[in-house]
């Protein structure tokens, strides 16, 4: 009985009635075997297929015997077929209800990329912002009121740039980035460029503009790739995971906070490969002390690497502030959870902890040879008294030898 309703339905579809049929069929289908099962599913095709398998997967009928399913699918094109019907029926299996649930889960995430480079060892804010006034933003306050920061303040490190079209003039705590055709990009003095929202073939425009204000340019520069997704529905403030975040929203504090973590830890990266180098060159070094006995380092270079050593620590200590609580960390816990959570994900304390071991290998090495250097010219020099003492007295002796003549 309703296998023959099942080839009504397929004779019906091809009808201009085809979803008033189908409506009415399952109906009839339904009524007349309960243990029916209707799944609707969506699948990227050019046609639509009326299928009619059996479905093995449910439970079998209390009959004992197979169950069919009525499959249909439909295309997913930009534009709507005059063709194409809507079912608005119930469907009547869970496994085909937990599906969608998933579904509209999944669409509910919007994925952020997020940029890092490190591109000079020091960029101008203030011309970067005088040329940029239209798309600079300052710090938000809760009221959504932009309080726009003199250059000159404690908290000047960075600044943060917004292009494209915003939808909305305001973009408050509530707020965020879904559905915005905005880019982001802060900016910060030391050196480094967090992108927001930008694709590849755009991040050679960005990093130009602020190239022009860079001092310092690096031959390479270094690069680094985050994730930060957006789930209105997530029932905590945020949620980690491999190599992304997810938050409920990504405001502008959002912004600075994530950008503030990966601009150092991009920075610190630079600065830890500088380190590397230093430290391999005393290896090379030693090896040589180790084959031969000497070395032939010459006391410029030392002071030299002295010198690079302690304006690396310097640099990450001040510039990078390394040590220095994020400012809108201090004033909203959660903005503080997402930087310290940040924090422990790019493992800052840990590396900043391997570099400065490896600077003080690098400072044992210094000291070390400069006192064999200080050493050995302690010796030349009392060469030089100890033949300047012997001539004395040879001249001396010859003075006496000739006046006894």
């Amino acid at each position: 009985m309703w296998k023959s309703n099942c080839v009504k339905t397929m004779r019906a579809l091809s009808s201009s009635s085809c979803a008033a049929v189908l409506r009415s069929s399952v109906r009839a289908l339904h009524q007349s075997n309960p243990s029916f099962t209707f799944t609707r599913t969506r699948f990227v095709s050019s046609a639509r297929t009326l299928a009619l398998f059996p479905q093995t997967r449910f439970n079998s009928c209390s009959n004992g015997g197979s169950r069919f399913c009525l499959l249909v699918t439909r295309s997913l094109c930009s534009m709507p077929s005059p063709h194409m019907f809507d079912l608005n029926e119930p469907v009547y299996s869970s496994e085909a209800g937990d599906a969608g649930g998933g579904l509209a889960e999944q669409d509910a995430k919007v994925s952020i990329p997020v940029r890092a480079f490190f591109i000079s060892t020091s960029i101008d804010l203030r011309g970067l912002t005088d040329q940029n006034k239209a798309n600079y933003i300052g710090c938000l306050r809760r009221d959504d009121k932009a309080n726009f920061m003199p250059l000159w303040s404690r908290m000047t490190n960075y600044v943060v740039l917004r292009f494209g079209d915003a939808k909305s003039n305001s973009f408050g705590v509530g707020s965020g980035l879904r559905g915005s055709d905005c880019c982001y990009m802060v900016v910060f003095q030391y050196g480094s460029v967090v992108l927001f929202n930008i694709l590849d073939h755009e991040v050679d425009g960005y990093l130009k503009i602020v190239e022009r204000h860079a001092s310092g340019l690096l031959p390479e520069m270094r690069k680094d790739e985050y994730e930060v997704r957006e789930n209105p529905a997530l029932q905590t403030w945020m949620q980690g995971g491999l190599d992304y975040i997810m938050l409920q929203n990504l405001n502008i504090d959002g912004i600075r906070t994530i950008g503030s973590v990966i601009g150092q830890s991009i920075a610190l990266d630079y600065y830890a490969c500088q380190v590397d180098g230093m430290v391999a060159e005393f290896t090379e070094i030693n090896l040589g002390m180790e084959k031969t006995g000497s070395f032939t380092v010459e006391k410029k270079r030392l002071f030299q690497l002295a010198g690079k050593a302690n304006s690396n620590l310097a640099d990450v200590i001040l510039k990078l502030g390394f040590f220095e609580r994020f400012d809108i960390a201090w004033k909203d816990a959660n903005y503080a959870q997402i930087w310290e959570y940040l924090r422990d994900e790019f493992e800052l304390t840990q590396r900043f902890t391997t570099l400065d071991f490896k600077l003080k290998f690098v400072e044992d090495n210094i000291k070390f040879l400069q006192e064999t250097l200080h050493n050995r010219k302690s010796n030349s020099l009392e060469w030089v008294i100890i033949i300047l003492i012997g001539a004395e007295i040879a001249i001396s002796v010859y003075d006496i030898a000739h006046k006894s003549l």
